[in-house]
């Protein structure tokens, strides 16, 4: 249900609909074979949140993972944040291979010793031992949420981060969890007059006091917390004109944001809404710099997906790490990816099937009626339940990582350009 790779690419979080949070790791290249990159292996699994029951409101609260973040590295311990509907966690992760030997009070099982038996002192000693990953929980963020947690953000001054729920933003302190600061609350005093909901938000990569967060109505807003202590008064806002013309019963639907993140450079923004994924300049709120199709052939299906609930799905969107590709999730456990510089794009399968490790990913078409090439898809033959609704890609290199469901692929860059698995 989340993924994420650390700042340095080497680790990668995983998040479950179990609560756990899976951590994998990357090994030193050529550590098999000569020409072989660095594979990712289990490196810690730890159960992050459990089911509980609001007894005030008789609603259970799913111990599933909405989000993981990871926090800059400062020292040789990786700390990670990690939230499902209501509670923020910091878990700190570190390692040890070294354990103290011979004390003067206590014997090898660690029990007192009789005092009167200690006749000599010595220094005691650090031993090798194998190697422990040891996960240990540091800090929890309870009750500042009524509604439930669609994202965290860390800020880019490395001691705050923020929660964002449907109606309401809070910004916390790393080092404190019993007070956070409200500094975006959207609810209306009166909840019938209640017209959109905050669908994401994160902080600016670079400037801590800037943050964005997008609503269901397909709307931006640019936050500035220098202006004023509660952010509700937008610095910008980003918003693409409807065309009347291709307005339906679904346009509200379809036009809601389910993702939005800034590039590693700052100056623009990714989102991502049923159909279409769009980068937006921070300089030009009026429309979008680019619009990419992501799945144009479902629009004559909307009905059905309707019917289905498919069109409520969240697709999330990244980056690639110079900002030159977008990749994000679509049906049948495809996914796309778009280059920005030369307009190509391909769709890819993340399957059992096309994905024997070492293997050249096969690009996928699909066709809509008309004449069909040899390995078209047809639009009706697509499975709706297999979705890619979370992706993420390593913040320098060309290795990716794609969660299908109950399955986690990470293909990566051959020296030929090709996508592998």
């Amino acid at each position: 249900t989340s993924l994420s790779f650390n700042h340095t690419g080497e680790l990668l979080a995983t998040g479950d609909k179990g609560g756990r949070v899976v951590i994998f790791q990357r090994e030193p290249e050529g550590k098999t074979e000569p020409f072989s990159q660095g594979e990712y292996n289990v490196y810690n699994t730890f159960q992050s949140h459990e089911p509980e029951f609001d007894y005030l409101k008789s609603l259970e609260i799913e111990e599933k993972i909405n989000k993981i973040r990871w926090l800059p590295q400062q020292n040789a311990a990786h700390f990670l944040l990690s939230t499902n509907d209501k509670t923020v966690k910091l878990w700190k992760v570190s390692e040890r291979d070294k354990r103290p030997e011979g004390y003067n009070l206590k014997d090898e099982e660690g029990r007192m010793k009789n005092l009167s038996t200690v006749t000599s002192l010595q220094v005691p000693v650090l031993k090798p031992m194998d190697l422990m990953v040891e996960v240990s929980p540091r800090r929890v963020f309870a009750n500042a949420h009524t509604y439930h947690v669609n994202s965290i953000s860390v800020n880019s001054d490395h001691e705050t981060y923020m929660s964002a729920d449907d109606l309401r933003i809070n910004l916390w302190h790393l080092g404190i969890t019993n007070r956070s600061f409200n500094i975006v609350d959207i609810k209306p005093v009166n909840m019938e007059d209640l017209t959109e909901v905050i669908t994401a938000a994160e902080f600016h990569p670079h400037h801590c006091n800037l943050l964005v967060y997008s609503s269901s109505k397909g709307t931006l807003r640019l936050c500035d917390m220098r202006e004023a202590a509660l952010c509700d008064k937008h610095s910008k806002l980003f918003e693409e004109p409807e065309d009347p013309s291709n307005r339906s019963f679904f346009s509200e639907i379809i036009s809601s944001v389910s993702d939005v993140k800034f590039s590693h450079s700052g100056r623009y923004l990714l989102t991502r809404d049923y159909l279409t994924a769009k980068v937006w300049d921070l300089n030009m709120e009026n429309k979008p710099l680019e619009i990419y199709q992501v799945h144009e052939y479902l629009r004559s299906k909307l009905c059905s997906l309707y019917e289905n609930d498919c069109i409520f799905d969240k697709f999330e969107c990244v980056w690639n790490g110079s900002d030159s590709v977008i990749m994000t999730g679509a049906y049948n456990n495809f996914f796309r990816m778009f280059d920005r510089n030369t307009n190509r794009d391909v769709t890819l399968e993340a399957s059992r099937e096309s994905s024997k490790p070492r293997a050249v990913l096969k690009p996928r078409r699909v066709c809509q009626g008309g004449k069909r090439r040899k390995d078209d898809i047809s639009v009706d033959s697509l499975d709706f339940t297999k979705k890619i609704l979370h992706t993420a890609w390593h913040p320098t290199e060309n290795i990716i990582a794609i969660a299908a469901t109950n399955n986690l692929y990470i293909f990566q860059d051959k020296l030929n350009q090709e996508m592998h698995g």
